[in-house]
């Protein structure tokens, strides 16, 4: 069973109004950013001067995880998550499968071949190191693995450690990848919340609550009514987008 932390009591009973971020809060939520530093400072800039003018109470700012991989500096996008959180923000760091993948390699080269096939080349490069040319190989595994370990800054190792597996604000959960139609909150799993797709986003299941989430790549942010994605594949396109909500409103940010 996964543990979602949650940021307020318990949602509203369904269709008791329209979904609404909690009163005096203004929440952003951040899709996957794959590596793309450059367009993370792009959009923290653009959310600076949307917060200037909203003069919100609160401000928040979630990340829907896959802050590596693809992208040409994956590192560089930790260091800015860590060195310049976004000022008078509340930040939140959720963890996604790109995540889960090198802290699984930390531990265990089985994952090595399929990690790389889908990103990890990108991620070792960005931290000075080249990724095994024999990716079959146990030997070529182990000494990357050990490459890895010696070149992860202590505190790039605790932020990936420390990223959390769902957040919710007023009616919004946020999550990397979806939910498993038919199991409850409380019952899902952390494989489902990093991996799922197809059996969550052709659902139309009523969670009580509108997830949001990333993982899926769409040319634009996708509005159903249990859901809304917000992947718009930053590292191909160019494009990283932010959710803004604020009472029932819903607006996008993008570069």
């Amino acid at each position: 069973m996964a543990s979602l932390e949650t940021a307020d009591d318990d949602p509203p009973e369904d269709g008791m109004h329209r979904p609404a971020a909690p009163d005096g809060t203004r929440l952003y939520v951040v899709g996957d950013i794959h590596g793309c530093a450059e367009l993370l400072a792009k959009i923290h800039k653009l959310i600076l001067a949307d917060a200037a003018l909203a003069a919100a109470e609160r401000l928040v700012v979630v990340y829907l995880g896959d802050y590596i991989d693809r992208g040409p500096d994956s590192k560089g996008v930790v260091d800015l998550l860590i060195e310049a959180p976004l000022p008078g923000f509340e930040s939140v760091h959720l963890k996604g499968n790109h995540e889960q993948a090198l802290l699984d390699f930390l531990d265990d080269i089985a994952i090595g071949p399929d990690w790389f096939s889908f990103g990890g080349v990108a991620t070792f490069a960005s931290y000075g190191l080249e990724a095994p040319e024999e990716i079959f190989s146990p030997e070529a595994l182990l000494a990357a693995q050990a490459a890895l370990r010696a070149a992860l800054p202590e505190a790039h190792l605790g932020f990936y450690r420390g990223l959390r597996l769902g957040h919710l604000e007023g009616d919004f959960l946020m999550v990397h990848a979806g939910l498993r139609p038919g199991v409850p909150l409380d019952a899902q799993t952390e494989s489902d919340l990093l991996w799922i797709r197809d059996p969550f986003l052709g659902s139309d299941a009523d969670w009580g609550v509108i997830i949001v989430h990333g993982h899926t790549i769409a040319l634009d942010p996708e509005i159903r009514p249990n859901r809304i994605g917000i992947d718009t594949g930053a590292f191909h396109t160019g494009r990283l987008t932010c959710l803004v909500l604020h009472g029932t409103e819903i607006e996008f940010l993008q570069t």
